[in-house]
């Protein structure tokens, strides 16, 4: 572990060499960073039948079309054994995956214990088999959110040097969703009530009270170099109000004299005092009101 320092000297930054940070602690750092990670309960069955149910964190979608998802089943770092879920979709080349809500993250819990191999884990954490329409694995009946997948491949990660990690690409042949999840013919991610996991034993809830919208640019930013210094360095003006502001893609077209006038008297601006524009800037913004906010930086920049 090293220190370093970044140039204004007021963050220090810890350094993990993954050559030389022991495999338990590179792990929880890793997971601790990269987070939230969606969950992938995944069932299984090998060969003769016998079905497994097991949730991996390491899942994620990387195409839609076709849709391709994956999931990372490692081989055990500390008894070198693999996972069922690992050998079973290797033998039978396909799976379910089903979403976690927050009202099955305990039996979900259950269901990651190891068990004897055969063991079926609807059982032990009391979830509801229902049949797949693509694919001969049930898929577990509480999720309001289901994929039906084949193995496209599977990609094992520097064996040669020890790794235990595999990357098994899925392609995803059918789609289930329930039709309480959706909000006029749209998944609504407030009625999905997932979990999400992060490192050492956190999970985070995803629900209204921790969703935002926020769309994505469809034309060129304003960006950050066109803000006035007084803008980035204001210490009333939040980091978001900023890169609000910078986020613009079109500027309004600027007001005529008279109707500049008006705006500024009716927000009752004391033009000669920064921490009073600044506060209007702020109030402007959380409003969504964008467009009068960048009339005031004008005439404050004129």
């Amino acid at each position: 572990m090293l220190y370093h320092i970044n140039n204004q000297q007021t963050t220090v930054m810890l350094n993990f060499d993954p050559s030389s940070v022991p495999h338990r602690d590179l792990h929880q750092i890793l997971l601790s960073g990269v987070a939230p990670r969606p969950i992938a309960f995944v069932t299984s069955k090998d060969r003769n039948g016998n079905i497994n149910l097991a949730p991996f964190s390491f899942f994620n979608a990387y195409a839609s079309k076709p849709p391709v998802v994956a999931i990372g089943p490692a081989i055990s770092a500390a008894t070198g054994t693999t996972k069922d879920t690992y050998l079973n979709i290797m033998e039978t080349q396909e799976c379910t995956i089903s979403a976690v809500t927050y009202p099955m993250v305990q039996r979900m819990n259950i269901a990651s214990a190891v068990y004897p191999h055969g063991t079926d884990e609807y059982d032990k954490a009391g979830f509801t088999k229902a049949p797949a329409m693509m694919v001969g694995v049930p898929y577990v009946s509480e999720s309001p959110f289901v994929l039906e997948c084949r193995l496209i491949r599977n990609i094992e990660l520097f064996r040669e040097d020890g790794g235990n990690g595999n990357i098994m690409l899925l392609r995803v042949l059918n789609i289930m969703v329930n039709e309480n999840a959706m909000t006029e013919d749209k998944i609504d991610p407030r009625k999905l009530d997932l979990v999400a996991r992060l490192g050492y034993k956190w999970y985070s809830h995803i629900n209204a009270d921790s969703l935002f919208e926020l769309g994505q640019p469809r034309g060129i930013c304003a960006g950050f170099d066109a803000l006035p210094e007084s803008i980035k360095r204001s210490t009333i003006l939040s980091a978001n109000d900023i890169h609000i502001l910078a986020a613009t893609e079109t500027l309004p077209q600027p007001l005529s004299d008279e109707e500049a006038q008006l705006l500024f008297a009716a927000l009752n601006i004391d033009f000669t005092n920064t921490g009073s524009v600044h506060t209007v800037l702020h109030t402007l913004l959380a409003g969504n009101r964008t467009d009068e906010a960048w009339h005031i930086i004008r005439a404050v920049n004129a």
